[in-house]
């Protein structure tokens, strides 16, 4: 396992090494971009008003302090879950040209192809942590789609230290998750027998 230290925009050649269960920390432009939104950009082929290329979007409904003025102040910002996008996440890539996924749990089989064929890089932040990832969040610099409603905007951040992200699928398109899917199941009938071992006397 290696720490990374990133800062978008972000090439190619900049991941190229990184792999799945490595450590990312983040430095740049992180753009908040959920369901809605891919849903805009997919199925009604309506064009992101953020250029996210080379760049890092986090799944996301973050809770938002409105200043007045159009400025803003991140409250809370905990990752929802990736699965949620995982139909849309291959083309999304495909058409924005992100980077960084970043969002809670694992994906699927198009987010392995779309990270493989357009070099990007999923990644997890650990849930719970919403508030002392907003710490990381130095400004808010724009907020896009704002009619969505607040977790639905696309808020665009000026983000420094933003992490630990593990890295749950790399630019080859292994996959952490499923990885250990396969390592739990192998393990689990032997794990079951001694649970039911210690367990016995229950009637």
């Amino acid at each position: 396992m290696k720490t990374w230290h990133l800062t978008t925009p972000i090439e190619d050649a900049d991941i190229d090494d990184i792999r799945i269960g490595d450590i990312v920390y983040l430095e740049g432009t992180l753009v908040t971009c959920r369901d809605v939104a891919h849903r805009r950009l997919v199925e009604e082929h309506r064009p992101l008003p953020v250029d996210v290329a080379k760049k890092a979007i986090l799944h996301a409904g973050p809770i938002i302090r409105d200043l007045g003025n159009d400025q803003y102040e991140m409250v809370a910002v905990g990752p929802t879950t990736s699965m949620r996008m995982e139909k849309f996440e291959e083309e999304f890539i495909k058409q924005t040209g992100v980077k960084l996924i970043v969002g809670k749990g694992g994906m699927g089989p198009g987010t392995e192809a779309g990270c493989k064929k357009y070099h990007a890089l999923h990644l997890v932040y650990p849930a719970g942590n919403a508030v002392f990832a907003a710490t990381k969040v130095e400004k808010i610099v724009d907020a896009q789609w704002k009619d969505l409603g607040m977790p639905e905007t696309l808020w665009v951040c000026k983000v420094k230290d933003y992490g630990p992200l593990i890295v749950s699928i790399d630019t080859q398109g292994n996959n952490l998750f499923e990885q250990k899917k396969v390592e739990y199941n192998r393990r689990k009938e032997e794990e079951i027998a001694i649970i039911n071992k210690e367990v016995k006397f229950i009637k």
